[in-house]
């Protein structure tokens, strides 16, 4: 067990763990007896779809439940005290030139189970996330994603901290 990995994450992305944990415990959990509970006074349970479907999320839930556990075990919540002004590291919201596409971007670079590219929250252990730490305002920064074979060169505009 000493050897076991931990998982580096924003204190608000700890927050956010631990909240979900505490729903899906409590009020999910609730929620999904009620649902079988019901089903069961459909009927037959081998032809009832209503209590396989109850069943089926309450087998998520406690999956879920287990991963989130396990996040939370072994979380290390990045200490954003340490972090040296402008200088970008997990936490840090920086805004990017794309020399290539011409186009301004921003990411939030957070830890790996944190990552949501919709949200404009990529990781620090993605190639875009590790090549960005460690630079500041004004530096080029230039890489390349293996998987797709794209190659980016982009421009620091800002660094800040939430």
């Amino acid at each position: 067990m000493a050897n076991e990995k931990k998982i580096t994450m924003t204190q608000q992305g700890y927050d956010e763990l631990v909240k979900e944990l505490q729903w899906r415990e409590g009020e999910e959990r609730e929620r999904i007896k009620n649902d079988i509970v019901v089903a069961r006074g459909f009927g037959d349970l081998s032809e009832n779809a209503e209590y396989d479907a109850a069943r089926n999320a309450q087998a998520e839930n406690e999956a879920r439940i287990l991963k989130l556990k396990y996040d939370i075990e072994h979380a290390e919540v990045y200490d954003a005290s340490k972090a040296v002004r402008g200088v970008i590291d997990i936490g840090s919201t920086v805004k990017v030139r794309d020399e290539v596409a011409g186009e301004d971007l921003t990411y939030r670079i957070v830890g790996s189970n944190e990552a949501d590219i919709i949200s404009g929250k990529i990781s620090d252990q993605s190639p875009v996330g590790a090549a960005l730490i460690g630079h500041k305002k004004g530096d080029t920064v230039t890489g390349t994603v293996e998987a797709s074979g794209y190659t980016f060169t982009y421009r620091i505009l800002s660094v800040s901290r939430d």
